[in-house]
């Protein structure tokens, strides 16, 4: 797998359908030199104002998702 850095500069929008969440961003993708003490992950990087802004909309997405589920599966008991 190769690493990248992925930097968001700004969200656009977010929808769900089918049990997945698609959010629509513009970013600017740059692939990762690894040194030899790194582990081969992707990096995100998310400004403060729009990592909470991601978290209103996800908190936005998990309610109307949760609305489709029938009362008897709401209560958290599965």
């Amino acid at each position: 797998m190769k690493p990248y850095d992925i930097e968001v500069q700004r969200l656009k929008s977010m929808k769900h359908d089918k049990g997945l969440i698609e959010v629509s961003v513009d970013a600017l993708v740059m692939s990762r030199q690894l040194r030899d003490d790194e582990a081969g992950s992707t990096c995100l990087r998310i400004p403060v104002e729009h990592a909470r802004t991601l978290l209103l909309l996800l908190k936005q997405q998990f309610a109307a998702l949760d609305k489709l589920q029938p009362r008897s599966r709401r209560s958290g008991r599965a």
